[in-house]
């Protein structure tokens, strides 16, 4: 981004496709699909049997509530729920469709940033595009089904970027609600989008060097109210329905200062060096008092210090990464995220950030090597290494086994992954290297409610009801409102001939979850023996 061709893209259109370019367009996308080939077949992973349309949710009515019930997830993000339940209605469990969307939807966002790109006259809009289209670090996001939301999200994010540059060009009001609208679709699909309204200034001051009041501000003040609602939405969904805070309550504003510090240098060493991905990243301590920590955002506060001082020659270093650290700031740590438990920082976090370092880096090698062989070749050498390294990182996600087993390869200490190990190898009847991984999981994390529910699954097949309900006991005494243990405890009392007290956990467990058929049935079948008790 420099400074002299953001003013030049206000006088003059944008130049029509070439075949060059549609050729150009063909290939990214062809190149997109054989790259995530690995992934295409790929079954479901972590959260993804929660995204995928449940059954009480298939019909018209469970549209319904998608729209009109919060607390039917523990998100809020009807648009991505509804394109769920649409697809499930044309291809239902298989997860192929699921992958081919996604795809579609990442290639849709490269050729968005293209155009993008092209109407800001931004050097190296081709390279840009190849790059986050080809970047390793998208792979969490294009081949996990669950994260349709960054996929689907990113493209009314970039498209209403569109139609608004299309607005700031000639004021038609058209094209002001038109780009609203298409920022309130990428709310409804994530709410991550909430930043636009951030990222706009920072392409108008890009543009022009200077903002006006009444021309760029105030219309975007409609933008800033619904981000607000949103984001309140979000963040109480978060508390109340995603179990957000009780792991986060007690850092301090220093401490996730620390937190999002140290981020933001850790996704630009992705975005450059993209080795070692992995789906969970080691959770870092965080200390006030560890002096060397405090070096993160030292640093970054001193890296914005010094584009600052360069925008006089040119305004791209800070157009590029202003947007990168604004579109960042919901997931750097001052928000309280249900993924905090695990891992602070996530591949798929910086799906759409990414695009200002990857344009920033684009425009620079390509004003540095410009009309130079060399510079083609290596731009072209670039794509073919990040494609091999996404092929590569796309064959972790062909099945759940490959994932957590590289996953604990990268990260041993990853407790999760350890646990969802043992549902995988519980589903291929490997009892024993199951229970292998919860004491694993375990050992790690005493407090772990689920390793101990799944231990107590495994410990009642093989008949030792008492040390099954001991699991049982233990998961409620960490997670009182575990639905599943108090169902499974139910079952181990239904054994021991206490019937009266397993109707009392399937209750409980249908208190909490109102939805769960397994515990509605279990109760059934619970009051049925009762009725045939002969009574006292």
């Amino acid at each position: 981004m420099m400074r002299g061709c953001g003013n030049a893209a206000k006088e003059t259109p944008t130049r029509a496709f070439g075949w060059k370019s549609w050729l150009f367009l063909v290939g990214l996308v062809a190149a997109v699909f054989l790259v995530y080939q690995p992934a295409w077949h790929g079954g479901y992973l972590f959260d993804d049997n929660q995204h995928v349309t449940r059954p009480e949710l298939r019909s018209l009515h469970g549209l319904h509530r998608i729209w009109f019930e919060i607390g039917t997830f523990d998100r809020y993000y009807p648009l991505l729920d509804s394109l769920f339940w649409f697809q499930h209605r044309l291809w239902g469990d298989a997860p192929l469709g699921y992958h081919l969307v996604n795809l579609a939807l990442h290639s849709a966002a490269a050729i968005l940033m293209l155009l993008i790109l092209r109407r800001l006259k931004v050097p190296g809009a081709y390279l840009a595009a190849a790059i986050f289209a080809l970047h390793p670090v998208n792979v969490e996001s294009v081949a996990w089904i669950s994260e349709l939301k960054n996929t689907l999200s990113g493209v009314f994010f970039l498209s209403a970027i569109f139609v608004y540059l299309r607005f700031d060009q000639t004021r038609k009001l058209t094209w002001y609600f038109c780009a609203f609208g298409l920022f309130g679709l990428a709310l409804l699909s994530k709410t991550t989008a909430v930043m636009l309204p951030a990222v706009l200034p920072v392409i108008l001051w890009w543009q022009r060097g200077r903002l006006s009041l009444k021309k760029d501000l105030l219309p975007l003040i409609p933008f800033f109210l619904c981000s607000a609602i949103a984001g309140l939405l979000t963040i109480w969904v978060e508390r109340n329905l995603a179990g957000a805070v009780s792991e986060l309550a007690n850092l301090t504003l220093v401490e996730r200062g620390l937190i999002a510090g140290r981020a933001i240098w850790f996704y630009l060493g992705k975005l450059i060096w993209p080795v070692n991905l992995m789906l969970i990243y080691p959770r870092w301590q965080i200390s006030s008092g560890a002096g060397w920590q405090y070096l993160f955002p030292v640093a970054v506060g001193i890296l914005l210090a010094l584009v600052w001082r360069l925008r006089r020659w040119s305004r791209g270093p800070v157009a590029g990464i202003l947007f990168f650290v604004i579109t960042l700031f919901p997931l750097l740590g001052f928000l309280n995220l249900n993924f905090f438990r695990y891992s602070f920082v996530a591949d798929h976090f910086q799906y759409l950030a990414s695009l200002g370092i990857i344009t920033l880096f684009s425009a620079g090698a390509t004003l540095l090597l410009r009309r130079k062989v060399i510079g083609q070749i290596s731009g072209v050498a670039l794509v073919f290494v990040l494609a091999g390294l996404s092929w590569q990182q796309s064959r972790m996600y062909a099945d759940s086994e490959t994932l957590y087993r590289t996953t604990i390869d990268r990260n041993p200490e990853c407790w999760l992954a350890h646990n969802n190990l043992g549902i995988a190898l519980m589903e291929h009847g490997q009892e024993a290297e199951a229970m292998a991984e919860y004491h694993a999981a375990l050992r790690i994390k005493p407090d772990y409610a689920e390793a101990h529910n799944n231990l107590g699954v495994i410990l009642l097949r093989r008949g030792q009801e008492m040390e099954a309900m001991a699991e049982y006991q233990m998961a409620l005494r960490i997670k009182p409102d575990y639905a599943v243990a108090h169902n499974n405890l139910g079952l181990v009392l239904v054994d021991r001939g206490q019937i009266t007290e397993a109707i009392e956990q399937y209750q409980t467990a249908l208190k909490i979850k109102p939805d769960y058929i397994e515990a509605r049935w279990n109760l059934k079948i619970a009051e049925i023996i009762r009725s045939k008790q002969p009574s006292n």
